[in-house]
Formats: structure tokens, C-alpha cells, sequence
């Protein structure tokens, strides 16, 4: 099968890329770095551009049956507000004129589970249960209205699915998206101490492997128009840094992070990005966003497409393996 994919260099996507090619697909990468070529086996194709070149998306579908759509604005701050709009949505309405007009069959875009809105009095999460879900982040927002727009294609005649990952982690590189995987590396070296409030909020987090396996059960199995959320446990940060511990061997003392002192860290980092122009590590709307309840459940995903979960603590005992043995030490 000839497969196009946009976000190839993200963690997931080079993780799916990889899987597309030992399965020997015939794979086509859209990459803004012809540089970042060299970290995949000759043989690939690769069209240079981003989401706004219709010459890119177009020459980059030629003669594809799928599209995996996984490219997108993800980081919490920006110079320029209008990116992550820009990126998410219309580079969304991009790939899916470029998809209508090469004709293929169909395309996954992937979104983000923040998309289903939180848990609220702690009730449990699925693909239904929110639908005027509140978002905290610019990024959540635009996710949303991607999906919209994705969702009216599909009416359009192109088949289009959706799949909405939680939080996901595991063996790859070390990026903001696989900030899970670094926060366990921080707590393995002793450099991590600290839990979020009262360590009771609750999260949901998916293994790399299921989340892969998720997008390829999309493809044959996933309905058209249809969202399904590629989960995993749900986890409050106590159980979270507990089990880590325990498979580490090495629990750690973990000091509490009171709200108002977060708030303080925010307000302070946040002036600094204003005299320096150097992004905050996190900004108010996305500490709000962890510091609710992400209550999620997979259940669609596991009746309709046959997605199976990985238990967390499998999921760690395989992540610090990698990292143990030297897996990021190009990272």
C-alpha cells in the first residue's frame, strides 16, 4: 500500500512510520527538513513542505490510497497566536482537499483526547459525553474545530476517522509529545520531585505500542465520521510516581505543589518570556488543563476496532528498559 503521512518526524509518527515500513508499505513523508531525511532507511519517499503547500500535499499523494494526518501545532506558547490555528485547522483543510482531489481512499486524522473535555465530579469520559466539552488551551480548541471540519468532509465522500490519543508514552524521542517518557527519565536519575496539588487529579495514559496499533485498526476497522479515543489506564499522580517507583525500584521522596505556589512559578516564568522572548515551560491554561481530571475511557475503541490496552505497569517496565539501555541516548 502506497501511504502518504504528514507529522512523520513526531513521536508517534515516527513510531507508525517505522511499523508502515516493516510491514512493507510503500511510505511518502512530508518534511519542512530535508535534513531530518537521514534518520529513516533509504527507500522512503519524502516531499518537502509544510501544511500550506497544496503542491507539496499534492505531489506527496500521487498514486495513495491512504493518508495519516498526525502533523500539528502542539506547544503551549507561540510568538505568533495565529500559528496553532494556521497549522491545526486550515493545514486540516489542506490535507483533506489535497486527499479529495488525488482521490484516496482514505485518511486518519489524529487529534488528542483533550478534545472530549475533562472529567467533571469525576465521571468517566468517553467519546459522547461532552458535547459542548469547555477547553483550557488554544491547542484542545483547534483540535476541536479540525475534527469539525474533518467531520463535514467526511459527508463530502472521503473517508475520514479520527483517533484521539490520551497521554501517551514509551520508547521514542524525547519531545514535548512524549513529555511522559521524560518526566520518567527525570524520576529514574532522582532529578524529578514534585507532584501537582494534592497528587490526586487524575490522568489517562496510553503506551506508545497500543496507540500505533490503534491508527492501523482505524484504517480497516474505523467508521466514517467516527472519533475513537486510544487510551490506557487512568492514573492519579500518586498512583502514577507510585507505580514508577515500584517497578524502578526506587521510590522517591515527592514534595506536594500547592495551586497558589504553581500560580506564582506561571505568573513568574511568564514574565521572564516577556522580556527575554524565550517560551515559558508551561502557561496558565495548560497547568488548568492538569490540574483537572482526565477520566477517560477507551471502550469504543476496544468493541469497535478491537483496540487493546497495554497495562501501565507493563507500559514502565518496557520504558525504563529503553532507557536503561542506552534507547535515548541521542536524545
Amino acid at each position: 500500500m502506497r501511504i502518504f503521512i504528514t507529522g512523520g518526524t513526531g513521536f508517534i509518527g515516527k513510531s507508525l512510520t517505522k511499523r508502515l515500513l516493516d510491514e512493507e508499505n510503500e511510505v511518502v513523508l512530508l518534511l519542512r527538513n530535508p535534513a531530518k531525511a537521514s534518520q529513516y532507511p533509504g527507500g522512503i519517499s519524502f516531499v518537502q513542505g509544510d501544511l500550506s503547500s497544496e503542491d507539496a500535499l499534492l505531489e506527496g499523494m500521487r498514486d495513495c490510497d491512504l493518508v495519516f494526518h498526525m502533523a500539528a501545532y502542539t506547544k503551549p506558547w507561540a510568538k505568533d497566536p495565529g500559528i496553532a490555528y494556521k497549522t491545526n485547522v486550515e493545514g486540516t483543510v489542506n490535507v483533506l482537499e489535497a486527499a479529495i482531489k488525488r482521490g484516496v481512499k482514505k485518511v486518519i486524522l489524529t487529534s488528542t483526547g483533550g478534545t472530549m473535555g475533562f472529567s467533571n465530579e469525576k465521571r468517566l469520559v468517553n467519546e459522547m459525553t461532552n458535547p459542548d466539552p469547555e477547553f483550557h488551551t488554544v491547542y484542545e480548541r483547534t483540535k476541536a474545530e479540525a475534527e469539525k471540519r474533518a467531520i463535514e468532509y467526511s459527508l463530502k465522500g472521503l473517508h475520514v476517522v479520527i483517533v484521539n490519543p490520551t497521554r501517551v508514552f514509551g520508547p521514542g524521542e524525547l519531545t514535548k509529545s512524549n513529555s511522559v517518557t521524560k518526566i520518567i527519565k527525570l524520576y529514574l536519575r532522582g532529578v524529578w520531585r514534585i507532584i501537582p496539588g494534592n497528587g490526586h487529579t487524575i490522568g489517562n495514559y496510553a503506551y506508545i505500542d497500543d496507540v500505533v496499533e490503534g491508527h492501523l485498526l482505524a484504517v480497516y476497522s474505523g467508521a466514517n465520521g467516527e472519533r475513537y479515543i486510544l487510551g490506557g489506564e487512568n492514573l492519579s499522580y500518586k498512583e502514577f510516581f507510585g507505580t514508577i517507583g515500584e517497578v524502578a525500584g526506587k521510590k522517591r521522596r515527592l514534595i506536594n505543589l500547592p495551586l497558589p505556589l504553581l500560580k506564582i512559578i506561571i505568573k513568574i516564568t511568564s514574565g521572564l518570556t516577556k522580556i527575554t522572548g524565550l517560551p515559558p515551560a508551561m502557561t496558565q491554561d495548560w497547568l488548568d488543563k492538569y490540574l483537572e481530571d482526565w477520566i477517560i475511557s477507551s471502550e469504543k475503541a476496544e468493541s469497535q476496532l478491537g483496540y487493546k490496552i497495554t497495562p501501565f505497569r507493563t507500559g514502565v517496565e518496557r520504558t525504563i528498559i529503553w532507557l536503561n539501555s542506552g534507547g535515548n541516548k541521542n536524545e
